[in-house]
């Protein structure tokens, strides 16, 4: 039974990961919501060991999202493809430098100040301050007049992708989203949204693969031994994650030709008020 429950949550889990990873709204700030109300528990009654597994599996799930862009950007992004000119084999490796590039920043953030963000800011309160206030600016940016400078993805100018990453470190608060933060940052500076879009799905390949792998070091150097449930959990949630990151990613790329973003800065609003509400009554 405890198996199965667990399962069952890491499915819900991956559902949750797959649409609100690529959505402004932040995945980990609805997986530290949706775990408040039903935590996993693979080790049963060791707490410690289910928190360690937690902090872990919470970011490795979004290994499963990472490999989704891989797939549907392929062609974009493998440079080893038999059929490709020179010309475009170098193109795809000037955008996998712009890429790097954008992701120093947050590597580099995320190293150092990983641990103590996880310690002092994985709370219901910090989540629901960074859902109101992204929400605020998304609704106010997207009321501004805009100059779109760069409108496709080979418009990106390494200056341009570096500063692109420097808006990606503020996804480090839980709360605040990391497509959130690389979107509104890049079309503040004159990104158009769909190019904004594509190239913070293209960032977050390198910064949630190093993201993972640091997390799984983590967990394997506190002493916490692995068992059969916590892999077969962790590998649900991953495949899930995939899967509903494949059909959100197509379809966000659909929506934001057509529409703003206001819709989701109300839905940030609101959904950060509520938790407010739960954690100042002390239900989360």
């Amino acid at each position: 039974m405890l198996a199965f429950v667990n399962i069952l949550k890491s499915v819900i889990f991956g559902i949750v990961q797959g649409i609100t990873e690529w959505l402004p709204v932040s995945s980990t700030g609805h997986l530290i919501l949706l775990e408040a109300f039903m935590p996993l528990n693979v080790y049963g009654s060791d707490a410690a060991a289910n928190t360690a597994f937690w902090d872990m599996y919470k970011v490795v799930i979004q290994f499963g999202s990472i490999i989704a862009v891989m797939v549907l950007y392929w062609k974009s992004l493998w440079p080893f493809q038999k059929e490709l000119s020179e010309k475009k084999r170098r193109s795809i490796w000037r955008l996998w430098i712009k890429i790097i590039v954008a992701s120093v920043p947050a590597a580099i953030a995320g190293f150092l100040l990983n641990d103590w963000i996880d310690a002092r800011m994985s709370s219901p309160v910090v989540v629901a301050v960074m859902l109101i206030v992204y929400g605020v600016l998304f609704i106010y940016l997207e009321k501004r007049e805009h100059d779109y400078t760069v409108t496709s993805i080979r418009h990106v100018s390494y200056q341009k992708a570096f500063q692109a990453g420097l808006f990606q470190c503020l996804a480090l608060i839980p709360g605040t989203s990391r497509s959130g933060s690389t979107i509104l940052g890049e079309t503040v500076i004159g990104f158009d949204r769909p190019t904004a879009a594509q190239f913070s799905f293209y960032m977050a390949i390198p910064v949630m693969f190093g993201a993972s792998l640091l997390k799984i070091v983590k967990f394997f150097a506190k002493g916490t031994a692995v068992s059969g449930l916590g892999i077969m959990v962790l590998l649900v949630g991953t495949v899930v994650s995939f899967a509903v990151s494949w059909v959100v990613i197509k379809q966000l790329m659909a929506y934001i030709r057509r529409h703003d973003f206001t819709a989701f800065g109300k839905y940030r609003i609101v959904l950060g008020a509520l938790v407010l509400i739960l954690a100042i009554v002390h239900v989360i």
